[in-house]
């Protein structure tokens, strides 16, 4: 038997366009995202949503585990995205919401710590999903002697 473990992996918030071919790659391994812009730049805050369309049509899962995160909230001079925007825009796709400073480590570990508690939460539902059927079928899983097991794009 393993033991659990986790994987980052930093694919970079402004790749360029001869490299985002190779993004997919990553979407379709990774079990959650932190979705990062920078505070500091409007610009950035709108490729938001390019970046959620791409998370959403190639990750492993239709509904992935994300979680938005404004960085360099240590420069409140420079900021050019409101807060407010922000959540709003996280309420729409109904994930939470951070702003951090990778300089001062503000809010970084909690923004970590809650993705890894959402993509816990939905391993814990798959094993309860596949572990159900067994107990109330005896072992079947609810599947008649030579059918296929349905497939899902999920990992769960």
């Amino acid at each position: 038997m393993h033991d659990p473990f986790v994987t980052l992996k930093d694919i970079g918030h402004s790749l360029s366009a001869r490299f985002r071919s190779l993004t997919t790659a990553f979407f379709r391994d990774a079990m959650g995202f932190l979705l990062m812009f920078d505070l500091t730049s409007q610009q950035s805050f709108l490729n938001v949503r390019n970046w959620m369309s791409q998370l959403q049509a190639n990750a492993y899962c239709e509904n992935p585990d994300i979680v938005l995160i404004g960085n360099k909230a240590d420069l409140p001079d420079q900021r050019e995205v409101n807060e407010r925007q922000a959540r709003d825009l996280a309420e729409k796709y109904g994930i939470p919401y951070f702003e951090t400073s990778a300089a001062t480590g503000q809010n970084v570990e909690k923004s970590v710590e809650t993705l890894l508690d959402l993509i816990m939460k939905r391993m814990e539902q798959c094993v309860e999903k596949t572990q159900a059927p067994d107990a109330v079928n005896g072992g079947n899983s609810g599947k008649l002697d030579g059918e296929k097991p349905t497939e899902k794009k999920c990992a769960c």
